[in-house]
C-alpha cells in the first residue's frame, strides 16, 4: 500500500481512500524480494491565482501513483513509489522554491512533478532542483523558455509532459486570423499577460504568428504575478488604440478581475482565451451570458485516444470530479513515467531507494517513454503489468500517455495536440483538436 501526504489541500479524505485501495483486486505473483520504493514530490497551485486547478493536478498524479503501484504489486511484489507528497506553490515562485526545498531536504525526494505555472517551474529548476540534481517533470508549464533554459543545458533534469506554447501561440494566431473558424477573424489585437515565462512566452508566440499572418499587434502589456485589486492601468495601455481583439494570456485569479474591468470600464468584449483561463472562476466572475461563445486554446486532451479515455474513466470514478482541466492528464503521465523509470532502475540493479537518485531516474526516463519498444498504454492495467515485466526482462518499452505520446526530445519536451475550445452556458466544450502535424512552425 502507498501512503500519500496531501499538504496544502482540504479534500484529503477522498484521495487517501483512493490511494489506499491500490491492489484493485490484484494478487501478488512476484518473487519474495520487494522493489525499492521512492518518495515522489509534487508542486501544485492549491492557493493563489491558479488555486482552482491544484486539486485536479494532485489527484491526476495520485491516480498515476495508484496505477503504477498496483501493477508493480502484482509483478514485483511491492510498490515502486512509497509516498506521494503534494505541496502548495501559491502559484508564485518564492513559496514554490521553499516548498521544493522542503521536499528535497526534508523528504528526500529524487523527483518532483510540477509546477503548473512556468514562472514557478523555472524558478524551482534554477534555484533548487537542478543544483540538487533532482528530476523535475512539469505537467503544465508551457513556456518556450523551458526548452532552452541555460541552467538545464548540461544538467538535463527539467522535463515536461505537455507541449511548448510555441505550438499554442501559432494555433491561437491562426484562429484569430480567420484560418480555422468561419466568420471568426480579426485584423488587430493587443495582449495582456501575466508577467512570467508562461505569459510572456505565449504573448510573444501569438503576437509573432499573428503579425506574420498580416495582423496588427498594438501592444503587449504585462501584469504582476500576484493578484491585484485592479488592472485599469494595464488595460488602458492594451486598449488605447482600439484593438479588435484582446488576447488574455493569464490565470483565473487575474482574468476574472481584469476582464470585468475591460467590459465595464472600457467597453471591451472581444476576447480570446488560453489554457490558463479555461476556468469556472472566469465564468462565475463574468457570467455565462458574457463569455458564452468565446474561444480559447489549450495544450493536450485529445479525448479520442485510448490513453485519455482510460484515464478519464478511472479519474472520474476514483475522485468524483465532474471535469478534467488542462494538464490533469499530463500530471498522471508524469507520475507513470517516474514510476516506470524507477522500475528500470531496479531492473538495472539499484536495490535500495537511496540508490535511485534524480540522475538515475533521468538516465532511464527516455528508455521507458520513447520508442521503439513494447507499447505501454495509459490507464490499461494489463499493459502496465506487461510493460513492467518487459522492463525487468531487459526489453525495450515506450509509454503512450493520457495526453498523447510521451516521447521526450533532447530538451525534455514532448509534442501533444492543441485543443480549440469554447465557453458555453454550462462550462466549456472542445471544438477541434489540432495534432502537432497540423500546426505550422510559425
Amino acid at each position: 500500500m502507498t501512503p500519500i501526504n496531501l499538504r496544502g489541500s482540504s479534500s484529503t479524505g477522498l484521495a487517501v481512500a483512493g490511494i489506499t485501495a491500490l491492489a484493485l483486486g490484484l494478487g501478488s505473483t512476484a518473487a519474495t524480494a520487494q522493489p525499492p520504493s521512492i518518495t515522489l514530490g509534487q508542486l501544485a497551485p492549491f492557493t493563489g491565482s491558479g488555486a482552482e486547478f491544484g486539486e485536479y493536478y494532485r489527484d491526476g498524479a495520485a491516480l498515476g501513483v495508484q496505477h503504477i503501484n498496483a501493477a508493480a504489486e502484482e509483478v514485483l511484489g511491492g510498490p515502486v513509489i512509497g509516498e506521494h507528497i503534494a505541496e502548495d506553490t501559491n502559484t508564485l515562485p518564492n513559496p514554490a522554491i521553499e516548498a521544493a526545498r522542503g521536499l528535497i531536504e526534508v523528504e528526500g525526494v529524487p523527483a518532483i512533478i510540477g509546477g503548473w505555472s512556468s514562472g514557478v517551474t523555472v524558478a524551482v529548476a534554477t534555484s533548487v532542483t537542478i543544483p540538487s540534481e533532482v528530476l523535475q517533470i512539469s505537467n503544465g508549464s508551457t513556456s518556450p523558455l523551458i526548452s532552452v533554459l541555460p541552467e538545464d543545458r548540461e544538467a538535463d533534469l527539467l522535463f515536461r509532459t505537455t507541449a511548448s506554447d510555441a505550438l499554442q501561440g501559432v494555433v491561437a494566431a491562426q484562429m484569430a486570423s480567420g484560418e480555422i473558424i468561419d466568420g471568426y477573424e480579426f485584423d488587430s489585437a493587443s495582449t495582456i499577460y501575466v508577467n512570467n515565462p508562461y505569459g510572456q512566452g505565449l504573448s510573444n508566440a501569438f503576437a509573432r504568428s499573428f503579425q506574420m499572418r498580416g495582423g496588427t499587434v498594438h501592444a503587449q502589456v504585462p501584469h504582476p504575478e500576484e493578484i491585484q485589486p485592479t488592472y485599469t492601468s494595464q488595460l488602458a495601455s492594451a486598449l488605447q488604440n482600439d484593438p479588435e481583439l484582446l488576447f488574455a494570456a493569464s490565470y483565473p485569479g487575474h482574468s476574472a478581475t481584469f476582464l470585468q474591468e475591460a467590459r465595464d470600464q472600457f467597453d471591451s468584449g472581444a476576447w480570446q482565451f488560453v489554457d490558463g483561463n479555461k476556468s469556472g472562476e472566469v465564468i462565475d466572475a463574468l457570467g455565462a451570458e458574457t463569455v458564452a461563445g468565446m474561444y480559447g486554446t489549450a495544450p493536450g486532451q485529445d479525448p479520442s485516444i485510448a490513453g485519455f479515455e482510460n484515464f478519464a474513466e478511472a479519474f472520474e470514478g476514483e475522485f468524483g470530479h465532474d471535469r478534467i482541466p488542462p494538464f490533469t492528464e499530463s500530471a498522471y503521465d508524469a507520475a507513470i513515467v517516474v514510476g516506470l523509470a524507477a522500475v528500470k532502475a531496479y531492473a538495472d540493479g539499484h536495490e535500495s531507494a537511496d540508490e535511485i537518485t534524480g540522475t538515475v531516474l533521468r538516465d532511464r526516463l527516455r528508455d521507458v517513454a520513447n520508442g521503439p519498444g513494447q507499447t505501454i498504454t495509459a490507464g490499461d492495467m494489463d499493459s502496465l503489468k506487461a510493460g513492467i515485466e518487459a522492463i525487468m526482462n531487459g526489453e525495450d518499452v515506450q509509454y503512450t500517455g493520457a495526453a498523447g505520446p510521451v516521447d521526450f526530445d533532447d530538451n525534455g519536451d514532448v509534442l501533444t495536440p492543441i485543443a480549440i475550445w469554447q465557453f458555453t452556458e454550462d462550462g466549456t466544450e472542445t471544438i477541434e483538436i489540432r495534432s502537432p502535424e497540423q500546426i505550422p512552425e510559425e
